[in-house]
């Protein structure tokens, strides 16, 4: 392993990494402040793929079905409130620095530590595209049984590579083109999911199954279940924020940190209760096609494409990092989304939704440790206790290989955390697990970089960082 990087190296991978890069996605680096010419509404509406994924709808119906739609309203309240905070400080983050999470994380994890965070990172959202493409694969299927399960998966799960291919600039036009789209199919669903006998006598917010009461052991389930997913949209949005305007900067940060949060609980997240406790079904992939017929299958398709083109842009850029801090390896970003799309197919023709909870509860706990590692060391660390330094630094030459502050901070909560959420730390820590390793994140984050006084946090001072570009 090497234990620095010579100019002549870093100088290359400056080249590759704007190579890449007539696609204009800086992998290695920060994005310089004369390339962050993307509006906050451009942003908003590349999150929206996260946004729109059928996914929110599938979580409310079954927390609406098994527990009642007044707890799965109040989760998905609780829901927006926490991730919009956390996706806030994150987008003013990546916006103010230029850098997503996996090169924010550099010197609070060290470069090889911080290539934990870039595998959990590109792991997380391979395994949501092979998640959201089974229940792409599952909807086309029931409406043509003919055509063999493995075959949608390859054709499915092949489609999101082109589609990635010329980076963010495509994302932005892909998203754009296709919301207006999606908003009027899911106008239609509205309509004749309205226009249908319900099977719940009364109004939807006031279903409740036998025995379930509002709050108790069932709010924390529904709680529990949207901590798996909380984490992930709070991060995403980095990799998109760090093309910021920085004019936007303030009014962006807010909207691209809770606007999607609103639409992915509140607005998915609520029509799924609708949708669920209306139809007695929890499964999207069967009531879309019910309500819509070919029309459902055709929304379907449209939704889990959206959402399945970031999962990839993300899981590809987590790659990058990986393999160029562990190994020196850049055959740039379009390399990992073929091995990401690749990677996901596989996954989707071994069965992985077959266990969709044990990966969402380590997922959860993992992704919202990190969220409060990042958030902790920019606001405590950094600007009140004036520990390490003001900026972000993401060169391997300045840095050092290790940094305990946010290594030990995130194994420690992401074990800590899975343990409970396993249910062996009683009912309620079983619950809120993910919630427990945030809190547990935070304070271990201060308290390590107190008793290391910030001295794992850079190698050698930077002093070719813009000034604007610091955020303490």
């Amino acid at each position: 392993m090497r234990s620095e990087i010579t100019a002549d190296q870093e100088l290359v991978k400056k080249k590759q990494s704007h190579g890449d890069e007539s696609t204009g996605d800086y992998t290695f680096d920060r994005v310089p402040r004369e390339e962050r010419k993307m509006g906050w509404l451009s942003i908003t509406n590349i999150t929206f793929g996260i946004a729109t994924a059928i996914f929110y709808f599938q979580m409310g119906s079954v927390m609406a079905l098994q527990f009642g739609a007044a707890n799965a309203i109040i989760s998905a309240i609780y829901a927006i409130l926490v991730a919009g905070i956390l996706g806030t400080i994150i987008v003013y983050l990546s916006a103010k620095s230029g850098m997503n999470v996996n090169l924010l994380s550099r010197g609070g994890f060290g470069y090889i530590g911080a290539s934990l965070t870039s595998l959990i990172y590109a792991s997380n959202f391979i395994m949501y595209c092979a998640f959201e493409g089974m229940i792409l694969v599952a909807a086309v299927h029931a409406y043509f049984p003919a055509v063999p399960m493995w075959l949608l998966i390859i054709g499915f799960g092949s489609v999101v590579i082109p589609l990635n291919w010329f980076g963010i600039k495509q994302l932005d036009k892909l998203q754009k083109w296709s919301l207006p789209v999606f908003a009027i199919f899911l106008v239609a669903a509205i309509y004749v999911a309205f226009n249908t006998t319900s099977k719940f006598d009364g109004n939807f917010w006031t279903y409740m199954p036998e025995g379930v009461q509002i709050g108790g052991t069932a709010l924390l389930l529904c709680i529990g279940m949207q901590h798996g997913i909380m984490g992930l949209t709070a991060l995403i949005a980095s990799d998109y924020a760090r093309f910021l305007k920085p004019k936007d900067l303030k009014i962006g940060s807010v909207a691209i940190g809770f606007i999607p949060q609103i639409f992915c609980f509140g607005v998915m997240g609520g029509l799924g209760i609708w949708f669920g406790v209306t139809l007695g079904e929890s499964n999207p992939g069967v009531y879309i096609v019910v309500l819509l017929g070919l029309g459902g299958v055709l929304f379907t398709m449209l939704t889990q494409i959206r959402i399945n083109i970031t999962n990839i842009y993300s899981s590809s850029l987590s790659l990058s990092s990986f393999f160029e801090n562990m190994f020196g390896f850049t055959p740039g970003r379009r390399f990992w989304v073929v091995v990401a799309g690749v990677i996901a197919i596989v996954l989707m023709l071994g069965g992985i939704v077959d266990h969709l909870d044990v990966a969402m509860t380590f997922q959860g706990v993992a992704l919202m440790s990190w969220a409060a590692i990042l958030v902790t060391d920019a606001l405590v660390v950094k600007k009140w206790l004036k520990i390490g330094p003001g900026y972000y630094e993401s060169r391997q030459r300045n840095l050092h290989k290790w940094n305990p502050v946010g290594v030990v901070s995130l194994l420690v909560p992401t074990a800590l955390g899975t343990i409970a959420a396993l249910g062996y730390m009683g009912t309620f820590l079983q619950s809120t697990a993910a919630f427990f390793a945030l809190i547990l994140a935070s304070i271990l984050t201060v308290v390590l970089a107190v008793a290391t006084k910030g001295r794992y946090y850079v190698k050698r001072e930077a002093h070719d960082i813009p000034k604007e570009d610091y955020i303490a």
